[in-house]
């Protein structure tokens, strides 16, 4: 477990995944960040996809691939690439394990950044090839709600700046396993304001379609408290919890990239929400996370 701080806060990152896995106000002791094993993680990463594949695979050139959920990188133990005592960047490369799955000499970088109010989380996917790189890539923070004693999920909102005037999501179905419908379906809000409540989640995770999002606030109607995330840099942001568990914390993940359309086996470059990358190119891709109290 890697550890940075400053002056407010004091941040556990695991090698392995590169996974954010306490994230702690020294102030008050607050952690920010679930650790419990109703739900055994705290923030993947997810690479090169998001959600299940079709068969739990995908085509090259008509060729099948496997691929497991939320692709493979959480599996991977990261090298320290550089570190300060507030700041750390992890990288992960492809080798003959992972090019069984995925045939490409790719690199993935996460840099972790303290900031005066919260964190910084930067991705840089490298393409070591000499094709282009097909990949989704997303970040799955899963919060401690309620911030306070005395406080129910229930208390709590999200907030999506600026408002969008058509909010919609993608229908999940199960078949058990999650995938889309491929169909879209309205989001209840006010102004871009959502109330929380454990039924919303019952058919699993809300990938919200809001092109132009730039902000994600978590906030208590109680006590003002609040995080944000700054998302301008992500195609998508999905809301989940712990379906059937009335569980204590709310994931708010930013995605570039999608679950699969049931029943839909797609060639790896045609995959929608895949993000592409030039043979010998980098593409960033960060977001911000602050706190208020």
């Amino acid at each position: 477990m890697i550890t940075i701080q400053n002056s407010r806060f004091r941040v556990a990152i695991n090698e392995v995944g590169a996974e954010l896995t306490h994230f702690v106000d020294q102030a008050t002791g607050r952690d920010l960040i679930w650790n419990n094993d109703l739900w055994p993680k705290h923030a993947p990463v997810l690479f090169p996809a998001i959600g299940r594949s079709n068969e739990d695979s995908y085509l090259i050139d008509g060729q099948k691939f496997d691929m497991p959920q939320h692709g493979f990188v959480s599996g991977l133990t990261f090298a320290v690439a550089k570190q300060t005592d507030s700041a750390v960047t992890l990288s992960a490369r492809a080798d003959d394990d992972t090019k069984k799955m995925y045939p490409f000499d790719f690199e993935l970088q996460v840099t972790f950044s303290l900031t005066a109010d919260g964190l910084n989380l930067k991705f840089e996917v490298k393409n070591h090839d000499t094709q282009d790189l097909s990949f989704s890539l997303g970040s799955h923070p899963a919060f401690n709600v309620p911030f306070s004693d005395g406080e129910q999920f229930t208390d709590y909102q999200v907030a999506l700046t600026p408002a969008p005037q058509d909010l919609t999501h993608f229908e999940i179905v199960k078949t058990p396993n999650p995938f889309r419908s491929g169909k879209s379906l309205p989001v209840k809000n006010e102004d871009g304001v959502i109330d929380l409540n454990y039924p919303m989640f019952d058919d699993g995770l809300i990938i919200l379609n809001a092109p132009g999002l730039e902000h994600v606030t978590l906030r208590s109607k109680t006590s003002g408290k609040s995080i944000t995330l700054d998302v301008k840099d992500f195609d998508y942001v999905t809301l989940w919890t712990k379906e059937g568990a009335n569980a204590p914390f709310l994931c708010i993940e930013p995605f570039n990239g999608l679950p699969d359309v049931s029943g839909d086996l797609r060639e790896l470059k045609t995959k929608e929400g895949n993000h592409h990358v030039a043979a010998g190119q980098t593409e960033t891709m960060a977001y911000d996370i602050h706190v208020k109290d």
